[in-house]
């Protein structure tokens, strides 16, 4: 019990600490150089939270779901998610040097957390620690299922993941945040005994790359290509195709709104009529009533 409150407590450390840093950098940097650096290194940096604490599955999976509740409330948007930045960059809704300084500030943000991680291991405040900071050498792989299967799994987890994000994108946030936060906790339930479900190359690169048990090629198609394959079907199945490269609708025909009156066909050149002709064809009885001749008087009489 012991070693659970230290690892909370680590948790929680952590994310205030991210929590304060994020507050100072938003009122002293750039709102460019915030929006794209330091909100995802400092999402990152939260984010190693549960993985680096050593929490058994049941308290993994309710911190994952609180993770992601407190983040989708506070982090500005900011995913700490390598994918979700290329996603935004096949949406042309961000700039190719903002996409990379995004990427480059999760890199940055997952060093800071694996130096912060191993710091808190070294002090050794709980048992668990101890037995963390000397299996960090030989640690066991994530992956524990066949490379293809574990490739289709992170590819299934990122389709899913990033289809919740496009359909809740532009939905009131007391809507989209437990959505994903449950999304997430769903799939890291079913998926996580055969890859951990991370799909997200940043964070599976930190956890498991240097673990035993796989080659780094093999890492890289389960916990890279899947997640950008996942991501990149999610984006051509919601909106037809990939803004940034096509303008063109690959999935879907587009058909207008508004039906066009039907026209009735012109007449053809030996279908011409005369003004008389056509006074009598809009009055019926008007060649009748030229036609008949009027009673004279002494007829009538008769």
């Amino acid at each position: 019990m012991a070693g659970l409150n230290v690892s909370l407590s680590f948790f929680f450390a952590t994310f205030a600490l991210c929590q304060v840093a994020r507050r100072a950098s938003k009122a002293l940097l750039p709102a460019g150089a915030y929006a794209s650096f330091a909100r995802e290194a400092l999402r990152m940096l939260a984010e190693l939270g549960p993985w680096a604490g050593g929490f058994g599955r049941d308290v993994l999976l309710t911190l994952v779901f609180l993770l992601f509740l407190a983040h989708g409330a506070t982090c500005d948007g900011a995913w700490a998610n390598p994918t979700v930045s290329l996603q935004e960059l096949l949406l042309a809704e961000a700039s190719l040097p903002g996409a990379l300084l995004q990427l480059a500030a999760q890199g940055l943000g997952v060093q800071v957390a694996c130096a912060l991680t191993r710091l808190c291991w070294a002090w050794e405040l709980s048992d668990l620690h101890l037995l963390q900071s000397l299996m960090d050498a030989h640690c066991s792989s994530a992956l524990r299922t066949s490379v293809p299967h574990g490739t289709l799994v992170e590819a299934a987890c990122a389709f899913a993941f990033h289809l919740t994000l496009l359909r809740f994108r532009n939905s009131l946030p007391v809507y989209r945040v437990p959505a994903v936060a449950l999304l997430v906790t769903v799939m890291a339930y079913a998926a996580g005994p055969l890859t951990s479900a991370f799909f997200n190359p940043t964070l599976a690169t930190w956890v498991t790359f240097r673990c035993s048990g796989h080659t780094v090629l093999e890492y890289a198609q389960v916990y890279w290509l899947g997640p950008l394959a996942g991501m990149v079907l999610a984006v051509l199945l919601y909106h037809g195709r990939l803004p940034r490269l096509f303008r063109r609708n690959l999935l879907y025909s587009q058909r207008s709104k508004y039906r066009t009156p039907r026209r009735k066909p012109a007449p053809g050149p030996g279908a011409t009529q005369t003004p008389a002709e056509g006074r009598s064809s809009r009055e019926p009885g008007a060649e009748g009533a030229q036609t008949r001749t009027p009673l004279s008087p002494k007829t009538s009489c008769q």
